[in-house]
């Protein structure tokens, strides 16, 4: 027989895969993935055709962070949110004597409604607080917000990456501090007793004590504020600096861009995402300027230039045990401070920053 033995179907195959594939021996559903249009078949509900995963699958697969977060989670639920429901006493006029459970001498303590408020808002003690509060709160968004940013700036600009460690490691290091030991580093060198007065009091001066002066305490809280938690803003905006391209500052350079120049059309607005996200934080932290620091210092300089909020509902609801006026004090301070958090995070917004949380 003078014919190929070959089959006609055999022979067609090989004929359409030198020439190309065959639409028509496409299995089913093939067109419509290459395509994108059409439904996905029944391969699963996590599959990448619908890029949508359940969240059984979701659960299986970060079951391990999942189980990392759990004590974490733990912590805050104890810590933050349990003790939420404690806010009840504000509206009454709680004695924790009645019983030897605090959860049930709370239900059996008196309802006096908005009582506890009234004498808040009454009293002079609360607004002197409040002032302090605010004072210290603005000289230290002016004196120490600006000063991690300039440090930051001024060790990325350090060329040998020894030398930025080594720096970066010093200045970080107050920030394991306790505020005791902060205080009495501080007492060491401008207290009466400190490096400073005797040095003076060898070239023949008396009478200089940092420590003990109401009117200078201020900017005392602030300068111990800044060299112990500057260290930490620094991390933070090195971390932010170091997701800038090089390949930024080589194009500006070879445009004629100088360093500061380079600085402010660069490095700044690389910056200002970060800076967004902790001026929000920082203004809804207003209230709270640091209660172990000023508590430790109150006996030095005195409750008029040392109380604060957090001192004040310590003082009336620990040491005067008048805990339904603490609770409504401190109910109070944590509601403006949740306020200037949701007005400081619009601002961020009309700014075209994302602050706490998008839009």
């Amino acid at each position: 027989m003078s014919h190929s033995t070959v089959p006609r179907g055999r022979a067609q195959a090989k004929t359409q895969a030198k020439d190309g594939a065959d639409p028509s021996t496409d299995p089913p559903g093939a067109g419509s993935a290459k395509s994108g249009s059409g439904k996905p078949g029944k391969s699963g509900k996590g599959d990448g055709l619908s890029g949508k995963v359940s969240l059984r699958i979701r659960l299986r697969r970060d079951r391990t962070l999942i189980l990392m977060t759990v004590p974490a989670i733990l912590l805050i639920l104890v810590f933050n949110y349990i003790p939420v429901f404690g806010n009840v006493v504000a509206f009454q006029d709680y004695d924790p004597y009645l019983s030897d459970n605090g959860f049930v001498a709370m239900l059996q303590s008196p309802w006096v409604g908005f009582e506890q408020f009234d004498r808040v808002f009454a009293d002079s003690e609360f607004w002197h607080a409040v002032q302090n509060t605010f004072v210290l709160f603005f000289l230290q968004l002016v004196l120490f917000f600006p000063i991690p940013i300039l440090l930051a700036l001024l060790i990325n600009s350090v060329l040998r990456p020894r030398v930025r460690a080594m720096a970066q490691a010093i200045m970080y290091l107050p920030h394991f501090f306790s505020w005791v030991l902060v205080v009495t580093v501080f007492q060491q060198i401008f207290g009466g007793a400190g490096v400073i007065a005797q040095t003076l009091a060898d070239h023949g001066s008396t009478g200089f004590d940092l420590m003990t002066d109401p009117e200078s305490f201020k900017y005392l809280v602030t300068l111990q504020s800044v060299w112990k938690d500057a260290g930490w803003g620094i991390i933070v905006f090195l971390a932010a600096l170091s997701s800038v391209s090089n390949d930024l500052y080589e194009a500006a350079a070879m445009d004629g861009a100088n360093r500061w120049r380079r600085m402010w059309h660069i490095t700044l607005p690389a910056l200002r995402p970060v800076i967004a996200l902790l001026l929000v934080l920082r203004v809804g932290d207003a209230l709270t300027v640091g209660f172990e620091q000023l508590l430790l210092q109150r006996q030095a300089v005195g409750p008029d230039a040392s109380e604060v909020l957090d001192t004040y509902v310590w003082w009336n609801g620990i040491r005067n045990q008048d805990f339904s006026y603490a609770a409504a004090a401190g109910l109070i301070k944590g509601i403006v401070g949740l306020t200037l958090v949701l007005v400081a995070n619009k601002v961020a917004h009309l700014m075209g920053e994302q602050g706490v949380y998008k839009k």
